[in-house]
Order: C-alpha cells, then sequence, then structure tokens
C-alpha cells in the first residue's frame, strides 16, 4: 500500500461561513510523478478512501500498471474526505461541510501540489458530486470530467435515503451496523440479491443467507468505520448541489472546458439513471461534448464496482497508453 501524505491549510472559511483555523488534506499518490505525467484524480465513493490502487485497493482492477488506468503512463491522485476517519480524522460539527467546501478542499490540494490540469476527474457516486462541484468551480481544470454512478444534485429520493440513513444513525442501539444493512438494499437490486442467495439458509447461523450476507457487512463497516465519520459522510451525500448561488445547471455545465461522460448503471436503485439521462439532454444542445454512457448489471449502484470488463471498456478510449495521444 502506497503510504498517505497529507497538505496543511490555514486560515480557510466554508462556504456557510465557518472559519477553520487549520485542516489536512489526507491523500495518495500512485503511478508516475506528478510534474512528469499526465495526472488523474479520482474521487472515492462514501465510505471509501484514497487507496484506489494496489494491493488492497478499492479500484486495483481498473488502476494499475498496464490496467486500463495505466500507472506506467499516469500520476494517480485520491484524496480523503476531509472528516472520513482516514488517519483518525473526523470533524466536529459536519453540518459546517458540504460538497462545495469539500471539492474547495480538492482544489487547492491541487494548487498545493503544483497540479493546474488534469487529464481526467473521476469520481464514483458521491465522490462523482464532488468532481461535479469541482468542475463547476474551475472549469478548464479537466480535459475529461467522468462521474460514475453519481449526479450533480441530490435529489428527493437520495434525500429520503440520507433522512432515513440520519435517523438510524441517531436511534439506533447499533447505528453503523443497522445503517450499513439499510444503505446495501439501496446499493444492490432484488434480483442480485435472488441470483446470489435464491432464499438459501446458512445452516452454520440458522437464518437465511442473505440475511447473514448483510449483518457481515454491517460489522465489517463498524470494525473499519467510525460513527462520527459516518454521520460526516451521510450529511456530504445530501448536501451535493451545484446550484448554490442561483446559478441554472445548465449555465454551469455549458461552461465546463472539458468532455463530460455521464456514466449510469441501469438498475441504479439510488443514484437512477434518469437523473443521468435528464442531464445529458439538458446539455447536449448547449455542450456537444457531453456523452452518456450505461453500464448494464443486475447488481445496481454497486455495479461500478463489479462490472470491472464494462467500466474499462467506457474508459479506454479515455485513457491511451501512447503519451503522443495523451493531452496535456
Amino acid at each position: 500500500m502506497i503510504s498517505a501524505q497529507s497538505l496543511s491549510f490555514t486560515d480557510l472559511k466554508t462556504l456557510s461561513g465557518v472559519s477553520i483555523a487549520n485542516l489536512k488534506l489526507y491523500y495518495q499518490h500512485f503511478g508516475q510523478p506528478l510534474d512528469k505525467a499526465p495526472v488523474v484524480l479520482i474521487n472515492h465513493s462514501l465510505t471509501g478512501n484514497s487507496n484506489v490502487a494496489g494491493f488492497k485497493g478499492w479500484w486495483k482492477e481498473l488502476v494499475g500498471p498496464e490496467k486500463t488506468i495505466d500507472t506506467n503512463q499516469y500520476a494517480i491522485l485520491a484524496f480523503n474526505i476531509p472528516g472520513n476517519g482516514f488517519e483518525g480524522q473526523i470533524l466536529s460539527n459536519p453540518k459546517d461541510f458540504n460538497t462545495g467546501d469539500i471539492a474547495h478542499f480538492f482544489l487547492k490540494g491541487l494548487e498545493q501540489l503544483g497540479v493546474s490540469k488534469l487529464h481526467a476527474l473521476i469520481g464514483g457516486s458521491i465522490g462523482g458530486g464532488i468532481a461535479w462541484e469541482m468542475a463547476v468551480l474551475a472549469p478548464k481544470l479537466a480535459r475529461y470530467l467522468i462521474p460514475i454512478a453519481a449526479d450533480w444534485k441530490a435529489n428527493d429520493w437520495i434525500l429520503a435515503n440520507t433522512f432515513l440513513q440520519n435517523r438510524i444513525l441517531e436511534n439506533s442501539s447499533n447505528p453503523l451496523e443497522d445503517a450499513r444493512i439499510h444503505a446495501m438494499l439501496t446499493y444492490r437490486t432484488p434480483q442480485s440479491f435472488e441470483q446470489r442467495f435464491g432464499r438459501t439458509i446458512n445452516e452454520e447461523s440458522g437464518i437465511y443467507n442473505v440475511e447473514s450476507w448483510l449483518i457481515h457487512h454491517g460489522k465489517k463497516l463498524a470494525e473499519r468505520f467510525q460513527l462520527d465519520a459516518y454521520i460526516l459522510v451521510n450529511h456530504l451525500l445530501s448536501s451535493i448541489n451545484i446550484e448554490r448561488h442561483g446559478r441554472k445547471a445548465i449555465e454551469l455545465i455549458q461552461q465546463i472546458e472539458g468532455e463530460i461522460h455521464l456514466i449510469a448503471v441501469d438498475s441504479d436503485l439510488f443514484f437512477t439513471p434518469i437523473e443521468d439521462q435528464k442531464t445529458y439532454e439538458m446539455i447536449k444542445p448547449v455542450k456537444p461534448s457531453i456523452y452518456y454512457h450505461e453500464l448494464k448489471s443486475i447488481h445496481g449502484h454497486d455495479a461500478f464496482l463489479i462490472e470491472n470488463e464494462s467500466v474499462s471498456s467506457i474508459l479506454k478510449p479515455l485513457f491511451p497508453n501512447s503519451n503522443s495521444k495523451i493531452w496535456k
């Protein structure tokens, strides 16, 4: 595993006007030196972190030597959402922050690292929402903006789910486990469960295998995640919105200079594909360089972490393995 590094910031102010005297931004860097190769920034999902490549990397099937995003050709960066518990970092007042603030912190991180251009800005789930906000704040930053299973806003369905998650976190005697069990029902689909479990019984525990699987995922998250961190990221998920200052999405997205590649999952029950389809239809007449891709899968939202070959087939044309073809 690549060791994490950190950047330090002082005298920050959030969009809500809260002053932050000091903030550390943890990150990991894979592949080539930042000043010698095109840079790719990958934003992690809700309970993920900056470890995107290597033995325990959550996207190791796609990011690595001679992989789709080739670490022999590209410099890969991944920041941790401040307060997500990485290196023990917790933020005490989650409601002081929104994803616009996180986008701002990530942009300051790039600036401190001397990175003014990205070959690609990628994000999955909440990471895609943060990528949208970064692209709006810095419309010249990236050649490719690639939000995956994500949206530029938290719609009513996301707000409803984060509201329920918050109720579970506040009222359950096992908050992390129970919140995770509920979340898994939105990350997968009935068809995915049926294919995997088929109403079979776990003979060791005497319960259905689907129940055993959900309990396992609840306990697994509780072992590696902190309650305060989950409260924060759940709040951030509900805060995604590029239309922060009264400007409409169509105007903001039109100003993004790079190509936009929306990647949706046809069975996603969380960030539903209809939202990306509506964005595509809204933007295409005013910005031709927007493209819509759809993963076909029974696995729902988590398909972007499961259907590696399908994701690779979409991304490969955007990540040539010849330096002569790479935009800088």
